[in-house]
């Protein structure tokens, strides 16, 4: 069996690119987290100064019985101060910190968003939604924590540095056997990345394949019921998330191992050394308590911020999973077709010709083979065969949903690459099989947040396609809710409010991905009347999956397994008793 890529550790060079592309995202808040950095530095200043107040009045006046209510008032009130102190500079420290990180990952959560809206079809064809889902909210999610790690780790470099300058100043021998310990955990942080790293990609791999069975199984929550598959649903679920805790486990055990524990042992070490080497210095001549005190004390400096550097190492480590999943999708290519840079072309009479196009998903079989024909302005080409014939692919290139391989695709004589995506989008209205709507009112779903669509516009638009009758009889009118993918209204109403959506912006030209196919009759005649409007004056490319509604098209081109076999109007191929014939007359003994 292969090794996912997702069970294997992150190389230390991939790491290094990982933080480095990280950091740019970072840059637009630099200033937040170097006034962050500033003050940690400022406060490891004050973890430096804070003992010697002690050490001072603890040498000075303690030892030797000097002192006074006056001095006793004059240090506690300096140390209390001092404390103080500490705590503005620390509060200012995380707040600055917190919003700079704060701010970073919401702004990755929306480049990652952006991107996402930048990739072609194919991506989504191939990659589950909960995937997707899981790496813009879990994944983003977890770099908020993430940036603290660099917060952890240059705290950690000013405090032992400054605390080691400290004990120097103290001690010089003492001091140095200290350092013996830094090796040791340089080696428990390298074994702790190779092998904790595998254990997160693992785990936010199987936290990924969770939310895809969650996804799936939200959205198809009307079909598991119908057929009863709530068990083997739950199993499979189950399942999966007994993987996820799986790999929760294995992370528990390393970080329970590899983490605070590692550090204690070192500093009960350290302590332990000092303490014997300082007795047997008093041996030779008397120590000052006070200077053992702030020693002991620095030596809590020292190893408290690899403490906690070392416990922020699984959040670091799991912050580069997520990091170098968010930049898969930052460095996919699979972008939406592109249009000549000097794409300028207006569509003004709606003419569409396919000029011997093929096109395949894969790159290596094609689903659709020299495909050519031309629709003139103002009249309906239908596209009908059976299921996997190429019907739908026709409408993806066509749409630019999909770059087409070889021939050209032709509109009012100009390149299809010769016009800017917005002209398409606009002067080429498209309506599917499936009515999606957006959680909302049915005027926002109409004019799609597109503020320059007024009412007036948004009610005229829908009077044409004959919606305007039952949507005034709803609550509320034009601003009635529509609840997540419009389940309040009927497979009918949503259509045409689909219809409206399409004709609000008055396009040249219409392409039906089968928006009959899926209709009740409580509404059936509104968008027979509807689709007649909407095709007068407009040139329509529409896929049939009731041949009726098409026999008066100007054009009908019969597909089969990505060629077209059969072309004419509806009493020519009728007369041809071929393919079309065949279809025609199943369909209506049906009837």
């Amino acid at each position: 069996m292969q090794e996912s890529e997702w069970s294997k550790s992150i190389p230390f060079k991939e790491q290094k690119n990982i933080i480095k592309r990280m950091f740019l995202f970072a840059k637009p808040f630099r200033k937040t987290f170097y006034a962050a950095i500033f003050f940690a530095f400022v406060l490891s200043i004050v973890n430096i100064l804070l003992p010697l107040i002690i050490q001072t009045f603890m040498d000075n006046y303690l030892t030797n019985q000097t002192a006074t209510q006056q001095v006793i008032y004059f240090f506690a009130a300096l140390y209390f101060f001092g404390v103080l102190v500490k705590a503005v500079i620390w509060f200012f420290q995380w707040f600055l910190y917190s919003m700079g990180s704060l701010k970073t990952y919401q702004y990755i959560r929306a480049k990652l968003f952006e991107k996402l809206h930048s990739l072609g079809m194919r991506y989504f064809d191939q990659t589950p939604a909960g995937s997707i889902v899981s790496r813009v909210s879990n994944d983003t999610e977890t770099l908020y924590e993430f940036w603290y790690v660099f917060l952890m780790v240059l705290t950690g470099i000013f405090a032992v540095v400054s605390s080691f300058a400290a004990m120097f100043r103290i001690n010089v021998k003492i001091a140095l056997l200290n350092l013996i310990f830094l090796p040791i955990l340089m080696v428990v942080i390298w074994y702790y990345q190779k092998f904790s790293s595998r254990i997160y990609r693992q785990m936010r791999e199987k936290l990924s394949q969770l939310n895809t069975k969650l996804n799936e199984s939200i959205s198809g929550m009307q079909i598991i019921q119908q057929f009863r598959q709530e068990a083997r649903l739950n199993e499979e679920f189950e399942a999966t998330n007994d993987d996820y805790l799986k790999t929760r486990y294995a992370m528990i055990r390393t970080n329970a191992l590899l983490l605070s524990p590692i550090i204690s042992l070192l500093y009960a070490l350290a302590i332990a050394l000092s303490l014997t080497v300082f007795g047997f210095d008093a041996l030779e001549s008397p120590i000052e308590v006070g200077l053992i005190f702030a020693f002991t004390t620095y030596i809590q400096g020292f190893f408290n911020p690899m403490t906690q550097m070392m416990d922020f190492l699984s959040v670091f480590t799991d912050g580069m999973v997520a990091g170098s999943r968010i930049l898969k999708i930052m460095d996919n290519e699979e972008y939406t077709p592109q249009q000549n840079p000097d794409a300028s072309q207006t569509i003004t009479k709606g003419k569409i010709e396919f000029r011997d196009v093929s096109f395949s998903y894969d790159g290596k079989n094609n689903v659709l083979n020299h495909i050519s024909f031309i629709a003139y302005p103002g009249e309906t080409v239908a596209l009908v065969g059976h299921t996997g014939s190429g019907k739908s692919s026709i409408i993806n290139v066509l749409m630019r949903f999909y770059e087409f391989g070889e021939g050209q695709i032709l509109i009012d004589d100009q390149d299809i690459r010769d016009f800017t995506m917005e002209e398409l989008r606009k002067k080429v209205g498209l309506v599917l099989q499936d009515a999606f709507m957006f959680y909302g009112d049915i005027a926002d779903n109409i004019r799609l947040l597109n503020q320059d669509i007024d009412e007036e516009q948004i009610e005229k638009a829908a009077k044409f396609v004959q919606a305007d009758a039952f949507i005034q009889k709803l609550p509320g009118k034009y601003h009635a809710k529509v609840i997540e993918r419009g389940a309040s209204y009927s497979s009918g109403q949503r259509q045409l409010i689909s219809f409206a959506r399409t004709m609000v912006t008055d396009p040249k030209v219409l392409v039906l991905d089968e928006a009959t196919a899926n209709i009740d009759t409580e509404t059936e005649g509104l968008i027979q009347e509807g689709l007649a409007n909407m095709r007068q004056g407009r040139t329509t490319i529409a896929i049939a999956h009731r041949l009726s509604t098409i026999r008066d098209a100007e054009l009908i081109l019969v597909l089969d397994k990505g060629s077209i076999v059969e072309r004419g109007t509806h009493d020519e191929l009728l007369a041809q008793k071929g393919l079309y014939a065949d279809m025609y007359r199943l369909q209506a003994s049906e009837v």
